[in-house]
């Protein structure tokens, strides 16, 4: 039986179009991350399970990862994510490190789930975090550097919004105000989580279901009816929670003098499940009606490196998937078109005596750091500029019989259609006009 020749099911063949396309996604990422003074870190592609048993939800462990018994006996996962992987490595060396740490990778990471549009089992996804800031900076700059890196594709305001919310307010609600058990606690995060994803019916279902008060059940609604910063400054004075309060608005204010307010809308059904979220919590979501989703997803933690028995580090942060950034970009035409290379200059000769020039000329250039790409054989003058442009390139050479007599060549920028005839020995000349 002949091999498939497809990939493993909810994985991606990147030929070179396509890899040009996650290429530029990739610059785009970093060249955001290091404008912050983010620093690059990655990790092993294998983890022990146990590490995502301590961080990871329910979910991800029983359905989602891939894992195995290698032959050392070890219980072992591909990684599905990368914070474990990063808690791991923080709790290493922060002890000794300046803070704050500013840290960014771009993962290769696998998860066993249904493919479909936004979601694939195999996907690369930006990680930025920082660690170490002093009260609710950390939050504003890690929603900066969100933001900033949307806006270095092209977006704004128009094409998407950042929903928000602050787990300690969460927390406050059901803990002081409703006075829930840790387990209904637990529950109730689960139903404020699907809350605008069922109908009302649905919704009075699961709450009454928790065991709650009717005074509970009320705060609970009154809590999920909260729709801007005003309201729900208001709420919380309102309920003595005058902390919470005075926290919320500080981070309100802070946001308002870096400029990003604009961006964020409150939403009480953002509550980013996992346990060790304590402040705030948000996604991104697209406005297009076409593909009205989140594209990421992150938050506040301070409790992240206690499954290393550490003591509290106050740490934000976010990932964003190739995937679903790929399909925003598209989605709003804010993806170049990456259909063909890019390439400096294509070398063409039309006398097979015409070789050995090429290749030398084709070493000085690339030694001037110009992407070049050589013809082996003699290419007949039609066939010229349709392989040029097929190949990308911004400037074509011509080297017929004439300019091998006289030691030239013809450069023709195919932009411009300008046509220049030059001496080999005036290779500065030559290399000014490709650069420039």
């Amino acid at each position: 039986m002949a091999l498939n020749k497809q990939p493993y099911r909810g994985t991606r063949d990147f030929f070179p179009k396509d890899k040009r396309v996650r290429d530029y996604l990739f610059g785009i990422m970093t060249k955001t991350a290091e404008s912050f003074g983010y620093e690059s870190y990655d990790g092993p592609l294998l983890e022990e399970v146990e590490l995502y048993k301590a961080k990871s939800g329910e979910e991800l462990i029983n359905e989602q990862i891939y894992s195995f018994t290698d032959r050392g006996e070890r219980f072992v996962a591909i990684r599905p994510e990368m914070t474990p992987t990063l808690a791991r490595m923080v709790s290493q060396i922060h002890r000794e490190s300046a803070k704050p740490l500013r840290w960014f990778s771009i993962p290769n990471l696998m998860r066993y789930e249904k493919p479909q549009r936004g979601r694939v089992r195999e996907h690369w996804q930006l990680n930025c975090d920082v660690f170490g800031c002093p009260g609710r900076l950390g939050e504003i700059e890690i929603l900066q550097v969100a933001i900033e890196l949307l806006e270095n594709f092209g977006a704004n305001p128009t094409h998407f919004e950042i929903l928000i919310n602050d787990r300690a307010i969460v927390d406050a609600v059901f803990k002081t105000m409703m006075n829930s058990t840790s387990e209904q606690s637990h529950r109730l995060y689960k139903i404020v989580d699907r809350a605008k994803k069922v109908s009302a019916e649905a919704l009075q279902k699961m709450i009454s279901e928790v065991g709650l008060t009717i005074d509970s059940e009320k705060i609970l609604l009154n809590y999920l009816n909260l729709s801007n910063f005003e309201d729900v400054s208001h709420f919380l004075q309102n309920n003595n929670l005058n902390e919470e309060a005075f926290l919320f608005e500080n981070f309100i204010t802070l946001a308002k003098k870096a400029n990003i307010e604009r961006y964020l809308k409150y939403d009480p059904t953002i509550v980013r499940g996992l346990d060790y979220y304590t402040g705030i919590v948000f996604e991104i979501y697209d406005k297009h009606p076409e593909n009205r989703r989140a594209l990421c997803g992150g938050g506040a933690y301070a409790n992240l490196l206690q499954i290393f028995d550490e003591d509290p580090l106050p740490g934000v942060g976010f990932g964003l998937g190739d995937v679903t950034l790929k399909d925003f970009l598209e989605v709003h035409k804010l993806l170049p078109n990456l259909e063909t290379p890019s390439n400096d200059v294509y070398l063409t000769f039309q006398e097979d005596e015409g070789l050995d020039v090429t290749l030398e000329l084709a070493k000085i250039l690339r030694a001037n750091q110009l992407k070049v790409i050589t013809n082996f054989e003699s290419l007949k003058f039609k066939k010229v500029f349709p392989a040029a442009e097929k190949k990308g390139a911004k400037f074509v050479t011509l080297i017929g019989s004439e300019e091998l007599s006289n030691n030239q060549i013809q450069l023709k920028n195919l932009h411009t259609k300008e046509q220049h005839t030059l001496s080999l020995k005036n290779l500065d000349e030559i290399i000014k006009i490709i650069k420039a």
